[in-house]
């Protein structure tokens, strides 16, 4: 073994040489796509930079250092501090319920000075964080023990639930198929599987009368039928679906959507941006943003087998398939797949939490691939204990 792979299998490797093994392929692959957002979010202003496209890109900028900083942070260190930070994006979401500020009907936002968090985008990583770390300690027999298997659960039913409430569905749900997908890599057995899918769905009929809100079930409906109530409750996925189908195969040219810039489109800047990617540069654009998305979720799923550490594969896994689900519900939510969550695009939307989360998100994995050599033993508890 030479001296450097000695020194990466150790996890002993100078900043300088830490940052030289990045994947700066990755890198350029995610700052192409956030220039795509740029480009959206300029054209959705008519033609400007303000008020969305030179913010997001002040972002992205921080973004980016964050992604770097936590590229060179020993993997190990991570995992130590996997329990503390999924505390605090516990106890922030907590206080949105206590002291959170609303808008657009829910309460998702709290106010800390002069900076407005979404603790929701915070929990997405934080429980994968804290799942991987858990989930690396257990042998796969483990898992599927009731005793072991009732910690994961809570971890992942506690923190959905209080973002449901919020409500937000579609967070929920990701944070939901984030938990069970770490549980099924983790080597969760098919007789916890099977019938807790059929339980899920035998409680599809108690969850639609109890727990959903009126607005959700209007969302639902309208999904199934939105020419009912075109103009009403169906309006925005009406408008997204005539800006996908008026962009034709090649779209209509950069800043000329009529959808967009005659504002017919709902929240063009956040969950609906897409359809005016989609109408501006037709199927063939849609089509180049998603195979983008393809490669970058290629790129983690080849950092996930490349790591010697169960952790490492877990949290790279665990991050890539947050991204995953996040493309996923947008884009099927904005083609009238699946009924309206606000689900923000990654990389493509505006947004401060939600790109700086993405982005830390992003340099969680970088540090998977940094320190790809390194072995963690099954009951290591990280650096400082």
């Amino acid at each position: 073994m030479n001296t450097r792979a000695y020194a990466a299998g150790r996890g002993t490797l100078s900043t300088r040489e830490k940052l030289l093994d990045i994947n700066w392929g990755l890198v350029l692959l995610i700052a192409v796509v956030a220039s795509i957002g740029f480009a959206m979010l300029y054209s959705v202003a008519g033609g400007s930079f303000s008020p969305w496209a030179g913010k997001q890109m002040v972002r992205f900028a921080i973004g980016l250092a964050f992604l770097i900083l936590a590229a060179v942070v020993d993997l190990r260190v991570w995992m130590s501090l996997a329990y503390p930070a999924y505390a605090l994006a516990f106890l922030l979401l907590v206080g949105v319920e206590v002291a959170g500020s609303a808008g657009l009907g829910a309460q998702r936002w709290i106010e800390l000075g002069p900076i407005e968090l979404q603790p929701s985008e915070l929990m997405k990583i934080s429980l994968v964080l804290a799942l991987a770390r858990y989930l690396h300690g257990l042998s796969v027999e483990d898992v599927s023990k009731p005793l072991k298997l009732a910690i994961p659960l809570a971890m992942i039913v506690a923190p959905a639930a209080l973002v449901l409430h919020q409500p937000n569905l579609g967070t929920a749900s990701i944070l939901m198929a984030d938990g069970c997908v770490l549980l099924f890599l983790s080597g969760l057995s098919w007789w916890w599987i099977a019938p807790t899918v059929t339980a899920i769905a035998a409680a599809v009929p108690i969850g639609w009368e109890f727990f959903l809100h009126d607005y959700q079930k209007a969302r639902v409906m309208t999904f199934l039928n939105p020419s009912t109530d075109a103009l009403g409750a169906g309006w925005n996925i009406s408008q997204a679906e005539i800006a996908l189908g008026s962009g034709g195969v090649a779209g209509k040219g950069f800043v000329q959507g009529t959808q967009s810039q005659l504002n017919f489109l709902p929240e063009k800047e956040t969950d609906f941006i897409f359809t005016t990617l989609g109408e501006e540069f037709g199927f063939v654009g849609s089509l180049a943003l998603l195979l983008l998305f393809a490669l970058i979720i290629g790129y983690g799923i080849r950092i996930a087998m490349a790591s010697r550490s169960q952790f490492g594969r877990l949290l790279a896994m665990g991050l890539t398939l947050n991204f995953f689900f996040y493309i996923l519900i947008n884009t099927a939510m904005v083609m009238g797949l699946i009924p309206v969550v606000g689900i923000p695009l990654p990389l493509i939307s505006y947004g401060g939490t939600a790109m700086l989360t993405v982005m830390f998100g992003f340099g969680l994995l970088m540090s998977v691939h940094v320190h790809r050599q390194v072995e963690i033993p099954r009951h290591a508890a990280g650096l400082f204990g």
